[in-house]
């Protein structure tokens, strides 16, 4: 496995729960990674000013070596005023692992690694993972077809080889996974990790609207639509979110790349109510703890393996 055996050693399932804007705070964080899985959230999710380093001091004070590591997303956009206070903050309070996006710099990969923190840097296509890796980055989350949020059209399979044949460091898989079985299949086309953002909004600790909760249990792959209209970056979004919003989704205009801002001094959120999700969540169908959730991946995970075991064997024995 490519992945440190510092991380890997820590986690009951080889997975992490992704960085969703708004809704990943610290007790979704602190509870999926007591759990054994890494938990991130986005550093603009601490907000007004000085509210992530109070949620850094918290994350350390309450998570210990014998639970899994966690993560800080920070956005690399030139939009985001904040990407050098924050990037600051992760150094002072070691960060364990930090997700960027939107932008791969060299001077963020060498503050994260100057205390011995590791970077990986997602992506929608081999062109920017081999960026990525060539400014410093440690390792890729392969943002493939099907994911929530910003996402790509590449299909795992296509998306995983390509950079497979080139970069044998650490490897997440983003793509509508949403079950054990699915980390397992990601293990099994190269990956080191899986990288599940929807699953866990339909959790007790997660800091979303209960209509979303219900939502991603009731939906499934039919109800996403991929659009660039909300934020400048195609992305899948949950279908009834948008006729909610008194919008059409199958004839929704695209947006123009510039559009997107992550400016902290953004006063209206106009599309706050449209919400994102992946093509995954036919396999949710309940509310419940994180901890629940992540202990169901993992126990998912380990009957996958062992019956992917059982089936190559027999065929060798054929």
């Amino acid at each position: 496995m490519s992945l440190p055996s510092h991380i890997a050693a820590r986690l009951s399932v080889p997975a992490i729960a992704s960085p969703l804007f708004i809704i990943s705070q610290p007790d979704l964080v602190i509870a999926t990674c007591r759990a054994g899985m890494i938990g991130a959230f986005p550093s603009l999710n601490a907000r007004p000013s000085g509210t992530f380093e109070q949620w850094l001091q918290r994350l350390n004070a309450e998570l210990t070596d014998n639970d899994a590591p966690y993560a800080v997303n920070l956005i690399a956009h030139r939009t985001n005023t904040r990407l050098d206070e924050d990037l600051a903050l992760c150094v002072q309070y070691k960060v364990p692992v930090v997700i960027t996006s939107l932008g791969a710099l060299e001077h963020v990969n060498q503050a994260i690694h100057s205390y011995g923190g590791i970077v990986l840097h997602d992506v929608i296509n081999d062109t920017f993972a081999r960026k990525a890796i060539a400014k410093g980055a440690d390792g890729i989350i392969a943002v493939a077809a099907g994911a929530g949020g910003h996402a790509g059209t590449t299909s795992p399979f296509a998306l995983i080889q390509e950079i497979r044949e080139w970069f044998d460091g650490p490897l997440a898989l983003s793509g509508a996974i949403a079950t054990g079985g699915a980390i397992a299949a990601a293990q099994a086309m190269g990956a080191d990790l899986a990288y599940i953002g929807s699953p866990f909004i339909a959790t007790e600790e997660a800091v979303a609207d209960q209509r979303y909760k219900e939502m991603i249990t009731q939906a499934n792959s039919q109800d996403i639509v991929y659009s660039s209209l909300f934020t400048g970056v195609h992305g899948n979004y949950l279908k009834q979110s948008i006729i909610a919003s008194g919008l059409d989704p199958d004839n929704l205009p695209s947006a123009d790349p510039s559009s997107m801002n992550f400016s902290t001094e953004k006063k209206v959120k106009p599309w706050r109510d449209i919400w994102g999700s992946g093509q995954g969540i036919g396999a949710i169908h309940n509310i419940v703890p994180a901890a629940k959730r992540v202990q169901q991946f993992a126990t998912e995970y380990q009957q996958a393996v062992k019956k992917l075991a059982n089936q190559t064997q027999t065929y060798k024995m054929a």
